[in-house]
């Protein structure tokens, strides 16, 4: 007797529509390619392909063509950064658009590689319902990313700079940075300014030390002591005027996205969570998020920028850790099972996500701190801060998919509750008798 057959009902995107769109993207121009029901008695389906430069007069047009041919959807190929004029302006014209990555829309091997014929089976994808979307977030969410995605930028440029200042510092003989924890407290700025500014006693230079470091004077002294001349005095004035650009930079985004944040509330509610609650603002997602273990404010900022409020995009959240790219994509062949790599996925996502892992794991006594322990002795740290990242992020779906559910941590000993006790026991008496022990149980008082 065979299996049973197993029903997959198609997705949302894999409906076969009548007239559709397709563009191939290019940086100056687009290959845009219709596919609409034949007039002619054969009944088969006609292609039009033409091509129209990417400036907006000329695709505000074009979308008004394609709401005059009923377009039911339209496919745009993510091309770098090439592909957001021709999406942004055919969803502001009412049509359901969808990006879809390259790598997913590949020709059939074997046929000519044109833009043509490129665009023509875009198009015939799209008509079965065989490409998957990426995910592009409504407008107040991407303006929130750029600004999230601004801050981590220019965080890193400014800690470019503060490590190019150490190495002049140590060019100019001065390790200051061995004593002090690090360049930024008050005391070693006030140093490297008096250095700056033309002091060259060390003795000087130690007594601007401030509160802890006070007690470092001697160490201080043989630390600044160094050849700093007068170019490594302007390189130095250049370095730190370019870091209090930055600090003052960062504080303005920071200021803006906590505008935002505080503007911007849940678009949609998931179908499987009741639709009477009040519509609660992202500054209520946002202070949710920051009780997870590991994460902050501006990280709970910078992942709602990253996958907004909305989790009807991701049914579930294997959904979300997969598109996110922490779970490794399973490879099955007959009897053989093998897992691939996880991919890249979002880098800032990813990045945020790594940040709160490692943070998490240093915790005592949460659940995350635990999973970390368990998983690191078998499989190594990196794919121990994945999975702990991977936790992570299905918290954060179930928090933002139920806008009334607050974190709750599941503690420390979580998996010690979830042990069979007697199956434990049966295994360690068989463990022990296999080493020629004979074992008797008795109950503990």
């Amino acid at each position: 007797m065979g299996a049973v057959p197993e029903e997959i009902v198609d997705a949302e995107h894999e409906r076969i529509l009548d007239r559709v769109a397709a563009v191939d993207v290019a940086k100056d121009s687009g290959m845009v390619c219709t596919r609409l029901p034949g007039t002619g008695p054969s009944g088969r389906r006609v292609s039009r392909v033409w091509q129209v430069s990417a400036t907006t007069n000329t695709v505000v047009d074009l979308a008004a063509d394609l709401v005059d041919l009923g377009i039911e959807k339209v496919t745009v190929e993510s091309t770098s950064d090439y592909w957001r004029i021709w999406y942004y302006l055919l969803e502001a014209a009412g049509l359901d658009v969808q990006l879809v990555n390259a790598r997913d829309v590949k020709n059939v091997p074997g046929r000519p590689k044109t833009d043509k014929l490129d665009a023509v089976w875009l198009a015939k994808l799209t008509e079965k319902g065989l490409l998957r979307p990426s995910f592009v977030p409504p407008v107040p969410i991407r303006v929130l990313r750029d600004y999230t995605r601004m801050r981590v930028d220019l965080t890193r440029d400014r800690t470019r700079n503060w490590q190019r200042l150490e190495k002049l510092l140590e060019d100019a003989l001065i390790k200051v940075s061995s004593v002090a924890s690090t360049l930024k407290t008050v005391s070693t700025r006030d140093m490297i300014e008096a250095l700056i500014a033309g002091e060259r006693d060390p003795r000087t230079l130690a007594g601007l030390a401030r509160a802890s470091m006070r007690s470092k004077h001697a160490a201080l002294i043989e630390a600044l002591t160094g050849r700093f001349d007068d170019h490594h005095g302007e390189l130095a004035r250049i370095l730190l005027d370019q870091i209090d650009r930055l600090d003052t930079q960062i504080r303005q985004l920071t200021t803006r996205i906590e505008e935002l944040i505080a503007n911007t509330g849940h678009q949609v509610t998931p179908a499987n969570f009741p639709h009477d609650h009040d519509a609660r603002p992202a500054a209520d997602a946002m202070e949710r998020l920051s009780q997870i273990p590991g994460l902050s404010r501006e990280t709970a900022q910078l992942i709602i920028g990253e996958i907004g409020l909305d989790m009807t995009r991701f049914p579930t959240a294997g959904h979300l850790v997969s598109w996110a790219k922490l779970c490794p994509r399973t490879i099955q062949s007959g009897a053989s099972t093998s897992s691939g790599k996880t991919g890249k996925g979002n880098p800032y996502l990813k990045g945020v996500l790594g940040l709160a892992a490692a943070t998490a794991s240093r915790s005592h006594n949460t659940f995350l701190a635990e999973r970390y322990r368990r998983i690191v002795k078998r499989r190594g740290k990196l794919k121990a801060l994945v999975a702990v990242a991977r936790s992570v992020l299905v918290i954060i779906w179930h928090l933002l998919a139920d806008p009334n559910t607050h974190y709750h941590d599941l503690g420390p000993d979580y998996y010690h509750q979830k042990i069979n006790t007697g199956r434990r026991t049966n295994t360690l008496v068989r463990q022990l008798e296999a080493l020629g022990h004979t074992v008797t149980l008795q109950p503990a008082a």
